[in-house]
């Protein structure tokens, strides 16, 4: 890479998993002036558990920041799909022919872990600048030059920042993404999913006196109850110190207030009532999460982009193609998107603007209709696994789908466990199909 591609300045907007693996990714390739925007004072490390994909392990590997995420991670043995109301057994499926197969087992973490490595595996690097507690606005994507303007928390006035290059990894709500779509004159909406989620984290300590949940925190095994309108997934992360819970029920908390907020704090009584009907099982765990605790999420997706790219700004991650959480790729696609960016960027012929956008282009060739694909099996799965009385002829279909899989036969209506599903996501070698890809629109052997 020649001086000019080296001191290419390349900024980032938003330091989430997305932000992180773009500078990252982009350092690795050599580039030697990159800098990430951050509206948080820091980057906390935060959040409750997430898995850990093969998909994502191969592109965090590459990085060299995977065996440091690997060693607190917990590996996933097999998965069990019940049912909510009395804990009978819908489906087990085996989940170690993964790590044969793919080369990386299915694993789970804490999401708080996996960004404290990325982000660790960046302040190895001596070209990434930070500058948190910092708010982007005013972002122009119609030069061939990007700018916007920077605010710094306790400042009264912003600075303008232009680069040759921006990434906006600025979340659902991106404020990047508006700025694209009104320069090109499109919109996209956010679509509310009525759905709304509680996580949830049980320490061993307060599962112990109980054998058995202790046997759920000690196991190596995700499961998953389910219910009309409603499911819970629940696995050990932390080796083994912290169980994990993830719900999805319908939003009720939200609905009056449809955007002004994400995130509400929770009451444990109505957390309670809304899973009431599931197993003394699940209702013990519930029960243990202390009042003042509960915090509820608002599960948001917007209707796909017509483009994700214009001139030389890209979106990525959660900014173009949030997802809900029902195949549990919403970090792992980010991650691709980075890695991608890395790539073709990393193979740029020369610094014109016009060569930036193609390669740009390319990025979004190879991530944009898998990205969306996903996005439309989570929220098929959602739909498979939240039927109630109100829809009974699907239900019995999905049941008798899974009444066939104890006999070894068929799909699993759970899509994340699905072994065609699992193929078509965990095979795909984003770094290999960004190099065919731009060879093929560069016009290289």
């Amino acid at each position: 890479m020649d001086e000019a591609m080296r001191n290419l300045k390349i900024c980032i907007i938003g330091a989430g998993m997305g932000g992180l693996t773009c500078a990252l990714a982009l350092a690795k390739q050599g580039f030697e002036n990159i800098e990430v925007y951050e509206s948080a004072s820091n980057l906390g490390f935060v959040g409750a558990g997430i898995q850990l994909a093969p998909n994502m392990a191969r592109v965090l590997d590459r990085l060299g920041v995977w065996k440091s995420i690997e060693r607190e991670a917990v590996v996933l043995r097999s998965t069990s799909i019940r049912q909510g109301a009395t804990n009978g057994e819908l489906a087990n499926v085996e989940l170690d022919y993964i790590k044969e197969t793919y080369g990386y087992a299915h694993s789970v973490g804490h999401r708080s872990n996996l960004a404290a490595s990325i982000y660790q595996g960046c302040t190895r690097e001596p070209h990434i600048n930070f500058v948190f507690s910092t708010t982007v606005t005013d972002v122009d994507t119609l030069s061939t030059k990007p700018s916007f303007n920077a605010l710094q928390r306790g400042k009264s006035e912003p600075y303008h920042v232009t680069c040759d290059v921006l990434l906006a990894a600025d979340g659902v709500k991106s404020t990047a993404r508006v700025a694209m779509l009104d320069a090109l004159k499109e919109s996209a909406t956010v679509q509310d999913t009525g759905q709304a989620a509680y996580r949830i984290m049980l320490t061993r300590e307060q599962m112990a006196p109980d054998p058995e949940l202790l046997d759920l925190i000690n196991s190596e095994r995700v499961i998953r109850w389910i219910g009309a309108k409603r499911h819970i997934i629940a696995y050990p992360v932390q080796s083994h110190e912290i169980y994990n819970l993830s719900t999805t029920q319908p939003d009720v908390n939200f609905a009056a207030v449809p955007s002004a907020t994400y995130t509400t704090k929770g009451s444990k009584p109505a957390m309670l009532n809304v899973f009431a009907d599931f197993c003394p099982m699940v209702q013990k765990m519930l029960h243990l999460v202390p009042e003042g605790e509960v915090c509820e999420w608002k599960l948001r997706i917007h209707q796909p982009l017509p483009t994700w790219v214009h001139n030389s700004t890209a979106l990525v991650g959660d900014a173009c193609h949030p997802t809900l959480p029902h195949l549990a790729q919403g970090a792992a696609q980010a991650i691709e998107d980075a890695a991608v960016l890395g790539v073709v960027l990393g193979r740029l012929p020369d610094t014109s603007p016009k060569s930036i956008n193609k390669a740009l282009k390319v990025y979004e060739t190879v991530r944009k209709e898998r990205a969306e694909t996903l996005v439309e099996l989570a929220a098929a799965s959602a739909r498979a696994l939240h039927l109630g009385d109100d829809n009974e002829e699907a239900k019995k279909k999905r049941d008798a789908e899974f009444a066939a899989l104890k006999k070894g036969q068929g799909p699993v209506p759970d899509k994340w466990a699905d072994a065609e599903v699992q193929k078509m996501i965990y095979s795909f070698d984003c770094d290999k199909e960004a190099i065919a890809a731009f060879d093929e629109a560069f016009g290289k052997a």
